[in-house]
């Protein structure tokens, strides 16, 4: 049966009677999945997972400045930069939002070169991505370094509610090493895919599993996951 569940994933696979098969739908994913494939099954479980963990610190976040009698201080005044002598109100921030938006545009360019079977354009796509990825991660580490530098720790910081400092760094901490590990699958991926492992059916070295393009679009799915996450925190953490 479980071959008969690989080798024809668009097929029903033949159900047991009796108690037999009662057992089985309930100790197997064959009906709840039998259109998709398990590593894109999984990754949307991570995702969902992952999705329940973000709005409970977001949650969180919001009860905090909301049940806090301490004035919150004004994200425009803490991330805002000096250029020039002029005092510009979440210019890095706004730059940051842009790399990692357009970085789900070229990773979405990736996947359909992907399933074009385009290896050159697959690879330096994803590579493309992971350079935005990783520029985000360097632009984040430096907000984090002034923001340091100026008092602000999890437990105070100079301009009101002592929360405030606890969570931005929780929040984007974790959204950053989400990024970080999506920056080193993309490369992972990225070499793989150039040297044509999925086309001549190479195995991993960890894993040695075969693997194919769909792991391209099961990245995706991250690296899109990570970018609509980061829209949340701009809006909750940046705006508000």
């Amino acid at each position: 049966m479980a071959e008969t569940a690989l080798t024809n994933p668009g097929e029903s696979p033949a159900r047991a009677a009796g108690w037999q098969g009662i057992a089985a739908d309930w100790s197997s994913d064959q009906r709840a999945f039998k259109n998709v494939s398990w590593g894109k099954a999984m990754m949307w479980i991570f995702l969902l997972s992952d999705t329940f963990i973000f709005s409970c610190f977001l949650l969180s976040y919001m009860t905090a400045r909301m049940s806090t009698t301490v004035p919150w201080p004004n994200p425009s005044e803490v991330f805002a930069l000096t250029i020039g002598g002029h005092h510009i109100p979440l210019i890095l921030i706004a730059i940051m939002t842009f790399v990692l938006i357009s970085s789900s545009g070229t990773m979405a360019m990736a996947v359909n070169f992907g399933y074009r079977r385009d290896r050159a354009k697959t690879a330096a796509l994803m590579l493309a991505t992971a350079v935005l990825g990783a520029t985000f991660v360097g632009m984040q580490a430096f907000e984090w370094t002034k923001l340091i530098m100026e008092g602000v720790r999890p437990w105070e910081n100079p301009w009101g509610a002592a929360q405030f400092g606890s969570s931005f760094f929780m929040i984007t901490g974790f959204h950053g090493t989400h990024v970080t590990i999506g920056v080193i699958f993309l490369i992972a991926i990225a070499r793989k895919v150039w040297r044509g492992d999925f086309d001549v059916e190479r195995r991993g070295f960890f894993t040695s599993r075969k693997g194919n393009y769909e792991i391209v679009e099961i990245t995706g799915l991250y690296w899109h996951f990570v970018d609509l996450v980061w829209v949340f925190i701009f809006a909750f953490f940046y705006l508000w």
